[in-house]
């Protein structure tokens, strides 16, 4: 899961000498909202390409002042991109070893496509969200409640902490739903969201819909 494993490296950085215009309209060729500045293989910067149209006419040293600095490590972890394409609203980031050389890229559809592989979305399943008080939460226990009642964990993350109650994203195969809320709610969690069809819900709708239409007759 190392970035240098998912390097990019068709598109290019330029030198603090190309032209604003050249910069740009390669961008607008690739798609993508930032283009990388270096100078003498040394990454210097990023520059938005939306900046780019607005800028008058000249070479790209002539916007030194507004390079971002943001770029990835070869040896960094791959998430470690997902925080850096939200920060810098960008859809590519620049790869750099220790010395700060440029060495290509790693771009969104790069990460989604990653992804897409793992379990937490690939697999067919029902989703939770749960919420405890944050002294009692366990991701152990939480465990343990799921593959109690014979279903099976996929993907497992902490996706909010509000006050001092912490929620749980919990994606799990389609077995024994209904006990599964039950456990949890047992054990002190509360069920904030689930995306699946509760049976005991739809047999209450149901039962419903026919003592309606009895009342019709």
């Amino acid at each position: 899961m190392f970035i240098k494993d998912y390097i990019s490296k068709d598109y290019p950085a330029f030198n603090v000498s190309d032209s604003i215009e050249e910069a740009s309209e390669t961008a607008k060729e690739f798609g993508y909202s930032h283009v990388f500045v270096k100078k003498k293989g040394v990454f210097q910067g990023a520059l938005s390409q939306s900046f780019l149209e607005e800028s008058p006419e000249g070479n790209l040293s002539s916007l030194a002042i507004h390079f971002e600095k943001f770029a990835i490590l070869e040896d960094s972890h791959f998430f470690d991109t997902i925080k850096l394409f939200h920060t810098f609203n960008a859809n590519v980031v620049p790869v750099i070893n220790k010395e700060e050389k440029y060495l290509g890229y790693i771009s969104t559809d790069d990460v989604f496509s990653e992804l897409s592989k793992y379990p937490l979305v690939s697999e067919m399943g029902a989703m939770l969200i749960v919420q405890v008080h944050e002294k009692n939460y366990s991701m152990t226990e939480i465990c343990k409640i799921v593959e109690s009642n014979n279903s099976k964990i996929y993907g497992c993350y902490i996706s909010a902490m509000v006050e001092d109650e912490v929620r749980i994203t919990i994606k799990i195969s389609c077995d024994n739903l209904t006990s599964i809320d039950e456990t949890f709610e047992r054990y002190g969690y509360s069920v904030v969201h689930k995306y699946y069809n509760d049976e005991k819900e739809e047999l209450l709708k149901d039962r419903f819909g026919f003592f309606q239409k009895y009342l019709e007759f």
